[in-house]
């Protein structure tokens, strides 16, 4: 594991046609440049972004199912890095299309995604921003396609789901204190909001645990932990998934 806080890289923050327009780590684009594009390139990763985004996680693939992690941070009129990692993770089932992606396969979305909400089994620290929600008994992230809470978080207790049903069935939905060390801190994206069925739930930024994901992204417990003291509703976060 590789984690170092970077105070003064910067990045150019440029328009991008493709995704394979080359990234610029020396250099600074003026806010007022950065603001009027709607992709940018951050370490090799395109970023589609609003106006008012402010922070990005970038997650590079780099090989098999790791992946290079970073989160930026535009500060007088830069895009500065200022969290990296080296040992970040990506789904067993390797990197698909956003809109081709279908749930059980293991697989990572590619593309740009807000960064909306967070959970997790610690309390509420006084420094996070992001709305979050402590993990109880009964929780679960619905995966249950046939459910009008598909791909949101709900307690058994209210019903709605099929929460009998193991992981593994089709229809089943994940029990979110199976998995402690994982969701000890955990950031949802906005990965199917709209809720299309058999596209996949559940996408998330957390921490590592012993190999690949299910299809979200996961860094160190270190790092996960600075993101969360870090991420802000009111500068737009988002994370961007490239190869």
């Amino acid at each position: 594991m590789r984690l170092r806080a970077v105070a003064a890289v910067a990045a150019v923050a440029s328009a991008c046609a493709t995704a394979m327009a080359p990234a610029h780590t020396a250099a600074a684009t003026p806010a007022s440049t950065a603001q009027t594009v709607r992709t940018i390139t951050l370490d090799h990763v395109p970023v589609r972004l609003g106006a008012s985004t402010a922070q990005i996680v970038t997650v590079l693939h780099t090989t098999g199912w790791h992946a290079r992690v970073g989160l930026w941070v535009h500060r007088n009129g830069h895009w500065r890095r200022v969290l990296d990692s080296s040992n970040g993770r990506t789904g067993y089932g390797g990197l698909v299309a956003a809109a081709k992606r279908r749930q059980g396969t293991g697989s990572t979305p590619l593309g740009t995604f807000g960064l909306i909400s967070s959970f997790g089994t610690q309390p509420r620290q006084a420094g996070w921003k992001l709305g979050y929600r402590r993990i109880r008994k009964g929780d679960f992230w619905v995966e249950d396609n046939t459910s009008r809470f598909y791909n949101r978080y709900r307690n058994q207790s209210q019903g709605g789901f099929h929460w009998r049903l193991p992981t593994s069935a089709p229809n089943g939905s994940e029990r979110l204190s199976d998995y402690p060390v994982q969701y000890e801190y955990a950031v949802v994206t906005s990965f199917n909001r709209d809720q299309v069925r058999h596209r996949g739930a559940g996408i998330f930024l957390h921490v590592n645990g012993s190999g690949a994901t299910g299809g979200c992204i996961s860094v160190p417990r270190k790092m996960m932990r600075a993101i969360m003291n870090r991420l802000d509703p009111a500068k737009h976060p988002v994370i961007a998934v490239a190869r």
